[in-house]
């Protein structure tokens, strides 16, 4: 029988392969992903991955090692009703912010919050009880563009492919502070539970912990962070931003700055001079809208580069909340090239559960709604 796509979709008389849980491919990460013609490129996600399918009518979202999500997310298993029986396909899980970006903490804490959440399908693994693991990606590709994707709507969406040069999307990736890039060859088989490189993912923006020592004012919450790292000794004020919270988030970090107010700014090379080129200077008239925290707090941060004038350019929240108890700590960043690590001063209280995260990553390419 050819090897094409038509050929997939033929019935098979008694060679029926009864759907069930495939355990997913995996991805190699590294530091340079490859090119050329034989790969395509897919902006990665932050989610959780799971794999889905129908097998006697029933319908079956599963995690990436095998347990159950359609307790979780029922909306997802209600939309994928319309799947063929004895079909798998694989996809992930993402829940977006305020801004319509990935936040991995709204997906974490789905219920608590009312935060749009989808489910972002890439690659089919069995179609109508045929076995298209063997068959080449881009013939699965195909399968799923013309008889999977189109019964499918909200929140079941494409992740769609990124028609472009690969340098061209590493630069778009920056500016919009995703958090990287996917590359998967186009002739690869699907290797359930295998890490071969067919599949390769690569991180384009930093990420680093930082120390939060304030944040802006707001009419609800607060507008913005505001954060910096240890050097010799002493916190040297950084970044703020205004990125990477849901509404949910945001008051669960109002909870954790209770009782860490302070009157005295924390950073030692505050106020600024000027606000610089990128608007991240912090200036005594700026400072007036600030509030203090005692600097027990570390969050983690991605950020696009490091300016001339030592601050961060496109900065994001990624996870925060933890403490590190009393005990001495270090934080260390790549800075110019260089690595700076120094030892902060004792923590200085333990305020309230220390278990609290919230992860999220910009969206802005790819995005499409599966047809």
């Amino acid at each position: 029988m050819p090897n094409t796509p038509e050929a997939i979709n033929e019935p098979v008389a008694n060679s029926q392969t009864k759907a069930r849980f495939i355990e997913p491919m995996l991805l190699l990460r590294t530091n340079r992903l490859p090119e050329g013609d034989t790969w395509e490129y897919e902006v990665k996600l932050d989610g959780y991955r799971a794999i889905a399918f129908k097998s006697g009518g029933r319908v079956h979202l599963r995690s990436r090692n095998d347990k159950e999500f359609a307790g979780k997310y029922p909306g997802i298993v209600k939309a994928l009703s319309s799947l063929s029986d004895e079909t798998v396909i694989d996809g992930e899980v993402v829940a977006l912010d305020e801004a319509g970006r990935p936040l991995f903490n709204a997906l974490q804490n789905y219920g608590s919050s009312k935060v749009p959440l989808l489910y972002y399908v890439f690659d089919v693994l069995t179609i109508r009880g045929r076995d298209v693991t063997g068959e080449p990606l881009c013939s699965r590709r195909e399968v799923l563009d013309r008889e999977i994707l189109p019964k499918l709507h909200e929140p079941i969406r494409a992740s769609a492919l990124l028609d472009a040069s690969l340098p061209d999307l590493i630069h778009a990736v920056k500016a919009q502070g995703l958090e990287g890039l996917v590359a998967k060859r186009k002739n690869s088989r699907y290797e359930s539970g295998q890490r071969s490189g067919a599949w390769q993912k690569m991180r384009v923006n930093q990420g680093q912990e930082f120390v939060i020592g304030g944040y802006t004012r707001a009419p609800r919450a607060f507008d913005a962070l505001i954060f910096g790292y240890y050097q010799d000794g002493q916190l040297l004020y950084v970044a703020r931003t205004r990125n990477g919270f849901t509404p949910a988030s945001r008051d669960q970090l109002c909870k954790r700055f209770k009782g860490l107010e302070t009157p005295k700014c924390p950073f030692v090379n505050l106020p600024e001079m000027r606000t610089g080129r990128w608007g991240q200077g912090l200036t005594a008239e700026k400072m007036a809208d600030c509030v203090w925290l005692m600097p027990v707090l570390v969050g983690q941060f991605e950020f696009l580069e490091w300016t001339p004038d030592d601050h961060l350019r496109h900065c994001r929240l990624l996870g925060s909340g933890r403490t590190r108890g009393p005990q001495m700590w270090f934080v260390s960043l790549i800075r110019k090239a260089k690595i700076v690590t120094s030892i902060s001063a004792k923590a200085l209280a333990r305020s309230g559960d220390s278990n609290f995260d919230t992860r999220g990553f910009g969206w802005r390419i790819g995005h499409q709604h599966a047809t």
